[in-house]
């Protein structure tokens, strides 16, 4: 055999192993992981579930969320379960196999039974890996650490500020989240106290079901065929907001309803300089996608981690750290917003 010989059966037998490599790996499901640091698999490896990436609130959780973990040393491989319940199950699974360190789980807002979710949660636990429910709790999945905002508090902005727009009185409609989202029971009872006593009377209330945002369009517009006017909408959020205010558009209302919503989204707060919404409620996701970074590092070190509250999930009291939410209208839009969570140009785009 010569040498030109010999190298091209070599380039030849390399071809075929690589073909034979890509079939094999093809084959297989791999799960990415879309955060990494320089750290490799000696450092904290954090497994992160979110129930969704549609909206625009959870894309930045994500991305503080890696960019905190990587800081202190640790990999994050985020999952999205795309609101599936049966999904999300399986990644906690996913984590526990792969013996991650600790686990952060945004629970899917699903009617679906919780039981599968709250054994995968076992099981995590008697593999020793803690759990960290960020934002929802999970009803009696006995967490180790729960960081969130004071829901109730969001309700009470929005019903205090609805009661100073309307000036006491009006019917109001209310398009909240789903009740199987922890988060939405204590987001209505705290717009409820805020209204008590006055003259504001909810006459409808509906739920967007998975949090879909059309359900406010759909909503608002039925209610607005039969009623013809309304006074203000509560939306649980500024998604379910924007298409509420797309049904009063129609109907050359907008601007003419208070509408208030939470989550400070970018066309929230163009809509709150144009006039169509009322306000929305700014909760730090920076803030609050940072600190659960640094608990979910700490548990993962073997650290005691202390919280000055507990919330009982129907079995047990988890250790609880709360973020205080802050409203947002027209007039401290450049105080609490811009500059900081979103940029002057962004805001004011359509009106200046």
């Amino acid at each position: 055999m010569n040498k030109k010989t010999g190298i091209g059966a070599a380039a030849a037998l390399l071809i075929i192993v690589g073909i034979c490599l890509l079939a094999y790996l093809g084959g297989r499901r791999v799960r990415p992981q879309t955060a990494q640091t320089d750290a490799g698999t000696e450092g904290i490896r954090i497994g992160f579930t979110l129930d969704s990436l549609i909206l625009e609130r959870w894309q930045r959780d994500r991305d503080v969320f890696v960019s905190a973990a990587q800081e202190l040393g640790a990999d994050v491989n985020i999952q999205n379960a795309n609101g599936d319940m049966q999904e999300q199950i399986a990644q906690i699974d996913y984590f526990i196999e792969k013996q991650m360190d600790v686990i952060v789980v945004v629970q899917v807002a699903s009617d679906e039974d919780q039981i599968g979710l709250r054994a995968a949660l076992g099981r995590a636990k008697r593999a020793g890996i803690p759990v960290v429910a960020y934002d929802r709790l999970v009803l009696n999945g006995g967490v180790d650490y729960y960081v969130s905002f004071d829901n109730e508090a969001v309700g009470r902005l929005m019903g205090e500020h609805m009661r100073e727009h309307l000036e006491e009185e009006g019917e109001i409609l209310q398009i909240c989240g789903p009740l199987s989202d922890y988060n939405v029971p204590q987001v209505m009872e705290g717009f409820a106290a805020a209204i008590e006593g006055s003259g504001i009377e909810v006459m409808e209330t509906g739920y967007a079901e998975e949090w879909l945002g059309e359900t406010g369009f759909t909503v608002a517009g039925d209610y607005l065929e039969r009623h013809g006017t309304v006074a203000g909408i509560m939306c649980g959020n500024d998604s379910i907001a924007g298409n509420a205010i797309r049904a009063l558009s129609e109907r050359r209302l907008a601007g003419e309803v208070c509408v208030v919503g939470q989550d400070a989204d970018l066309d929230a707060c163009q809509r709150i300089v144009e006039g169509t919404q009322c306000m929305t409620v700014y909760k730090p996701v920076e803030a609050l996608a940072r600190r659960a970074a640094e608990l979910a590092v700490a548990l993962a070190e073997g650290e005691e981690v202390q919280a000055a509250e507990t919330m009982n999930d129907g079995t047990y009291d988890v250790p609880y750290e709360r973020m205080e939410p802050t409203a947002v209208t027209k007039d401290n839009m450049d105080e609490v917003i811009t500059g900081k969570y979103h940029e002057e140009s962004d805001i004011y785009l359509n009106v200046r």
